[in-house]
């Protein structure tokens, strides 16, 4: 029986299409959620390196007066 129901052609359903664009829409918001969070993940890299550029500015401030303190110390 199983052979017999090989030779029938495929037919589109209602219910099976509208299964289809459920799982397309389903797979653009997915697409769509990914590319929202690589940009988010660049984006708080970017931040990071500002992060990290500020501090490195906020120690050489401090270094370069603890510098100047010992120079203007010591004659």
């Amino acid at each position: 029986m199983d052979e017999g129901r090989g030779r029938f052609e495929r037919f589109e359903c209602a219910p099976g299409l509208r299964l289809a664009a459920h799982e397309r829409v389903s797979q653009i918001h997915h697409e769509n959620l990914v590319r929202r969070l690589d940009r988010l993940d660049e984006m708080m890299e970017r931040l990071e390196k500002r992060l990290w550029l500020t501090v490195y500015g906020v120690v050489a401030v401090f270094l370069s007066q603890a510098v100047q303190s010992f120079v203007v110390a010591t004659p």
